[in-house]
């Protein structure tokens, strides 16, 4: 089977990123870019983001993650600490984030180091979490192997008999990736994209901004 998709194309022609719209700062800038975008209600999921890894077999993977918190610390989001994405971050704790708003036609790559928050944080976000979330966490063995839906829908009905709150299981919990560079891509009439890359310059904490070729 086979399909051309050669004559797919999009002229990227909504706006520009020149370097006077430019901040002192990545985090001041992506502030803007979210809540731009989070305003006009361009996309279902702002904070929806590709998490790329380096798993335990040497290759690469990449998978949808929701961003729930980001301060200039860094990006946080939440997972199974022992599911595939997880074992990856614990052998090789150096990532890949991706926003693409297509809508906006804009685009932020993240490239950082990850470590778990504080234990108390993740303790704290679980307890927001509604119930039927938090019976998710507990229930599933995520990225492992089960042997049919069954397996799954009789746990969670097992565990939908007990009352009272339900404590943070220890395998579950956030994540902050703090970055070393963050580049910002805005579509261009005629492929000429607009891209700015800032790089952290981690003797003197200060951020290097460098104009790329599209």
């Amino acid at each position: 089977m086979e399909k051309d998709l050669q004559n797919y194309r999009k002229s990227y022609e909504k706006s520009e990123l020149n370097s006077g719209q430019l901040q002192a700062d990545p985090f001041s800038l992506f502030q803007d870019w979210f809540t731009e975008v989070e305003k006009a209600q361009l996309v279902e999921e702002v904070n929806a983001m590709s998490l790329s890894t380096v798993g335990e077999d040497g290759f690469p993977k990449t998978r949808i993650v929701l961003l729930k918190k980001f301060s200039e610390e860094g990006f946080i989001f939440y997972t199974n600490y022992k599911s595939e994405k997880g074992l990856a971050i614990e052998k090789h704790p150096k990532v890949c984030l991706s926003f693409f708003w297509p809508a906006a036609e804009r685009q932020v790559i993240i490239k950082g180091t990850v470590e778990k928050v504080p234990r108390e944080e993740s303790d704290a976000y679980f307890s927001s979490r509604p119930r039927g979330s938090q019976m998710g966490a507990i229930v599933s063995p995520q990225s492992n192997p089960i042997p049919d839906r069954d397996f799954l829908e009789k746990k969670l009905e097992e565990l939908q008999q007990e009352k009272g709150d339900f404590t943070r299981p220890e395998t579950w919990g956030g994540y902050i990736v703090k970055p070393q560079e963050i580049e910002f891509w805005q579509g261009r009439a005629n492929r000429l994209h607009d891209r700015f890359v800032y790089q952290l310059d981690a003797s003197a904490q200060d951020w290097k901004i460098l104009r790329l070729a599209p």
